[in-house]
């Protein structure tokens, strides 16, 4: 198979996205363009049209709101899939349970959990070929299928094989949702909001979680699958009326199709012609100057955009993320609250969603870097904190005057760590693949970020209960913020800030040569 993943520009020009992604308006020739101090390009050789051309963020919005919106209802069902084991794996594996009309062991229960994360590990790598060659509007609608099948094989179990295969299935789905909904939500919209689109996200997933959290805890185990299985329809039944990437219908010759689909997000006000030509030219320009995948993936942008998508990955998952949920409970009684382990759950649902919520406002005003190092230092000076609690707890019992006295801290870096995480390492690590690759490599270094996103989850998720008896739950937590000071390290000298920049000016700080070139790019 043959699709553009596997097609590069050597101009280092984005046939995809950077054109759709710009303001339309008169082109101007680039020689040799040197990066500045900021990381923009030096304006070298404008044309008179340029400077008095009148160029601005036009275009209507909502369109592409509203097509990132229905995107992400994918995200929805992923996360109440995640949310899913919180609630309902607790009711089965009691003695007494009549949920199912089989037992469930508290190890069969773990591996329930956990295989979901074996599924979406399993699927991110190929799922960026599919939506490469198929397209990313049909492959969304397309995982309508194994999402609902999935749960209907979760709904009328008849046997712990039947939950597990199910559970693994909806993993499928829910991890090729991780790649291909980032994927769309980066192609279809203006650099303006792109971030702000890209946040959806992680915000929808949240959203779900709360969902699975609120609603799994006080409804029947049927009644809540039930719900489960709905969702992934009314995503299909409504992202069914969506236009797709104009990007990908200009790679594969559809250009008529993509006019269209620019109307559709931008508005019939808009420009559509000169931005159309623009993708055209860039395919063409891609289709005469092809080069194999290895040279595209090889060069020195290219791995520099890899190493950081992987290492932001790392580190999300490597945050603590995992151990402070799995320790809310224990968190919330020794801050004195006589509350349910349902009810805590549901409170982290709702300040992850508020927090990812309030980041996908702000990420387009101060960027992605600024988010991400002030989530790395709250969460590292909260996990210390953890840490510091739970040792002296350790050391000195729970009743202990000393651990009495800052019965207030455990609680309070709890709610810090979580609106930190929410605001940056929850959301950015899944964007940074749409803003970095150019348009030949995004859908392999998405989909194996993805991949190794997923397999981090099922590790850390498998041996924390190890590790915490064999080392501390306080250690564990000071483990953890050691990780986050290294994060913050990695992020200060390392990632570039994306925000508001076009694909070539983002090549061009991740240390692309400047080369003889002749693109249309927007004047910022």
């Amino acid at each position: 198979m043959r699709s553009s993943i596997f097609r590069r520009n050597r101009s280092g020009s984005n046939p995809e996205r950077e054109p759709l992604l710009s303001t339309p308006g008169p082109s101007r020739e680039i020689q040799n363009e040197p990066a500045d101090g900021n990381g923009t390009m030096a304006e070298v050789g404008v044309s008179q049209t340029e400077l008095v051309g009148s160029r601005g963020d036009s275009g209507r919005k909502l369109p592409q709101y509203i097509a990132a919106l229905s995107a992400t209802l994918g995200a929805l069902a992923a996360g109440s899939m995640l949310g899913w084991s919180s609630p309902v794996v607790y009711k089965i594996v009691q003695p007494n349970s009549t949920d199912y009309n089989f037992p469930v062991t508290e190890a069969q229960g773990d591996w329930v959990s956990s295989l979901i994360n074996l599924g979406a590990a399993a699927v991110c790598f190929p799922i960026g070929l599919i939506m490469d060659a198929i397209g990313r509007k049909k492959t969304m609608l397309f995982l309508v299928v194994p999402f609902t099948l999935g749960w209907l094989l979760i709904t009328f179990a008849t046997n712990v094989g039947m939950l597990m295969v199910g559970r693994f299935i909806t993993g499928v789905a829910g991890g090729a949702f991780c790649v291909t909904a980032p994927a769309y939500t980066s192609e279809i919209a203006q650099d303006s909001i792109r971030g702000t689109l890209g946040s959806y996200f992680q915000l929808m997933i949240t959203i779900g979680i709360l969902f699975a959290y609120a609603v799994g805890s006080y409804t029947s185990v049927l009644a809540f699958n039930i719900l489960c299985t709905i969702i992934p329809i009314i995503f299909g039944i409504i992202f069914f009326f969506m236009p797709e990437s104009p990007n990908y219908l200009v790679v594969k010759g559809q250009n008529d199709a993509a006019r269209e689909a620019l109307i559709k997000l931008r508005g019939s006000g808009y420009d559509v012609d000169t931005e159309l030509n623009g993708l055209k030219l860039k395919a063409e320009e891609s289709r005469n100057n092809q080069v194999s995948f290895r040279s595209a993936i090889t060069k020195k942008s290219a791995l520099k955009a890899i190493f950081i998508c992987y290492a932001l990955m790392l580190f999300q998952q490597l945050s603590g993320i995992n151990a402070v949920i799995f320790n809310s409970s224990a968190i919330f009684a020794s801050a004195g609250a006589s509350i349910s382990s349902a009810i805590s759950s549901i409170i982290i649902g709702v300040i992850q969603v508020v927090a990812t919520f309030i980041s996908s406002l702000v990420v387009d005003k101060l960027g992605r870097r600024i988010l991400l190092l002030l989530s790395a230092l709250v969460m590292c000076l909260c996990s210390t904190a953890l840490g510091v609690f739970f040792f002296l707890q350790d050391q000195h019992g729970a009743d202990s005057s000393i651990v009495q006295s800052m019965s207030w801290l455990p609680l309070l870096s709890l709610s810090l760590f979580i609106i930190a995480f929410s605001l940056g390492f929850g959301p950015i690590p899944w964007m940074m693949a749409g803003d970095l690759c150019m348009i030949d490599i995004k859908a392999f270094v998405g989909s194996t970020a993805g991949t190794l996103n997923w397999l981090l989850s099922f590790t850390v998720t498998s041996t924390f209960n190890s590790l915490n008896f064999a080392i501390g739950s306080g250690q564990v937590f000071w483990l953890f913020a050691g990780i986050m000071v290294i994060g913050f390290i990695f992020i200060f000298f390392i990632v570039p800030e994306t925000k508001g920049k076009s694909i070539a000016e983002i090549q061009l700080m991740l240390g692309e040569e400047p080369q003889q070139r002749n693109v249309e790019i927007n004047k910022k």
